[in-house]
C-alpha cells in the first residue's frame, strides 16, 4: 500500500510547525506570482509571463525553443502559450518560425527588440522578486532551501 493510500490512523499528524508552513506555502504560490506581475505590469507594462516567455527564449540555443517546449518551460497549456506568443509576435518581441528539424512544429524565436525588452524589465523583476521572496529569507540556508524545493518540483 502506498503512502497516499494508508489509512487515516497510521498517518501522523502534522505538527503546528508543519501545518503553518503547508498553509503558507499554499498561499505563496497563490500570491507572490500575482505580487511579481502587478509590480511588473504597473512598473513595465509587461505581464510574468510575458517576463518569462522571453527570459526562456534568452536562455535557449539560438534565442529558440519549440513551442511545446516553451509551454512546459513557462507551466502554460500549448494553446495558452500560443496566445501570449502571438501578442508578443504582434508587439516585435517574438516570432515564429518553422522548426527546421522537422518542419511540421514551430519555434518561437526571441528579437532583438524582444531581448532589449527583456533587458529593460530585469532591474523591475529582479526588485520584485527580492523584495516579495528573497528578503523574507534573509539568514536561512538557501542551498538547501534551494535543493529541498527543487526535490520537491521533481
Amino acid at each position: 500500500m502506498s503512502d497516499v493510500t494508508r489509512s487515516p490512523e497510521a498517518v501522523e499528524p502534522l505538527s503546528p510547525d508543519e501545518e503553518t508552513v503547508i498553509r503558507a506555502l499554499g498561499r505563496v504560490m497563490y500570491s507572490l506570482p500575482r505580487a511579481i506581475d502587478a509590480d511588473m505590469v504597473r512598473e513595465r507594462r509587461l505581464s510574468l509571463i510575458e517576463y518569462l516567455t522571453m527570459m526562456h527564449l534568452s536562455e535557449a540555443p539560438y534565442r529558440r525553443l519549440r513551442m511545446s517546449d516553451l509551454s512546459v518551460a513557462c507551466e502554460m497549456s500549448l494553446s495558452g502559450m500560443t496566445r501570449i506568443v502571438s501578442r508578443m509576435e504582434k508587439q516585435g518581441f517574438v516570432q515564429r518560425v518553422k522548426c527546421e528539424e522537422d518542419g511540421r512544429g514551430w519555434n518561437a524565436a526571441l528579437t532583438d527588440l524582444g531581448l532589449a525588452r527583456l533587458q529593460e524589465a530585469w532591474p523591475t523583476n529582479l526588485a520584485s522578486v527580492r523584495r516579495h521572496f528573497l528578503d523574507h529569507l534573509k539568514g536561512m540556508d538557501l542551498k538547501r532551501l534551494g535543493a529541498a524545493l527543487q526535490s520537491i518540483a521533481t
